[in-house]
């Protein structure tokens, strides 16, 4: 039984009027531990899905069951317990007004976990940071610096599920591959599994073991990390987006 599966899946939004269906018919399965990756272009809808798993989108059809049961409406905390999201902007994604201090005590406020000053200081220096930062204000950090914090805030409770939405798109390029080594890492250290968004085929081909190919809402094929490394693709569109990021590291 895989840890996390999305059977047809589909998210309906209405827009200025409009109806938009985000997600149709979506499944996938992730197995313990595994890192699985989702890439598309911008409103692939494959953010969404992570939104939806969190509570943050409608599920308007299909089912996401975690260790094969329905997760609930609203999620509560046992599923905070068990899966925590890092969002793609480190910039907002932090209380401006809040020192990291009190970033990392809410969430063992919330579900009552005793040891806060320990936990505190192990998260910090788990992620990489100086525990002198503890008291300091996002805007005396760097975006990378930011960025290991939130990772950190999502590691508070000890989840077993990680869902990333693009935590290295809003870095610097020389920023990007230290946080995906901590990932890397932290993942093999804790035995954690990562749902992770993208829109860079270079960034899941380093992180993940499967890659779920998303167009305008669909999924278009499913791949693993060799079928990537050979470019063996089966379908037009998952071959343009290798060729765009090919082209986009050549530049760089």
């Amino acid at each position: 039984m895989a840890l996390i599966e999305i059977e047809n899946l589909s998210v309906t939004f209405i827009a200025n009027h409009r109806e938009v269906r985000a997600v149709q018919d979506v499944s996938l399965s992730v197995e313990a531990r595994e890192s699985f990756g989702l890439v598309g272009e911008s409103g692939s809808g494959k953010s969404t899905i992570l939104r939806a798993i969190c509570g943050l989108a409608p599920v308007t059809g299909g089912q996401i069951r975690i260790e094969g049961k329905p997760i609930p409406t609203p999620r509560g905390k046992g599923f905070a317990r068990k899966v925590q999201m890092v969002f793609q902007d480190p910039y907002a994604s932090l209380h401006p007004r809040h020192t990291i201090d009190r970033t990392l005590s809410e969430p063992l406020a919330i579900h009552g976990l005793k040891g806060t000053d320990q936990r505190i200081m192990q998260a910090l220096t788990d992620v990489g940071l100086p525990t002198s930062f503890r008291f300091r204000y996002p805007h005396q950090l760097s975006g990378g610096q930011r960025q290991r914090v939130a990772i950190a805030r999502a590691l508070m409770l000890e989840p077993e599920i990680l869902l990333l939405d693009e935590p290295t798109s809003a870095l610097d390029a020389s920023v990007q591959a230290e946080t995906l080594n901590l990932l890397s890492r932290l993942r093999a250290e804790r035995g954690l599994t990562f749902l992770m968004v993208s829109h860079d085929l270079a960034v899941i081909d380093h992180m993940c073991d499967r890659i779920l190919v998303m167009q305008h809402g669909r999924a278009v094929e499913e791949l693993s990390r060799d079928a990537l490394a050979s470019a063996s693709m089966t379908t037009d569109y998952a071959r343009s987006l290798f060729a765009a990021s090919a082209d986009r590291m050549l530049d760089g």
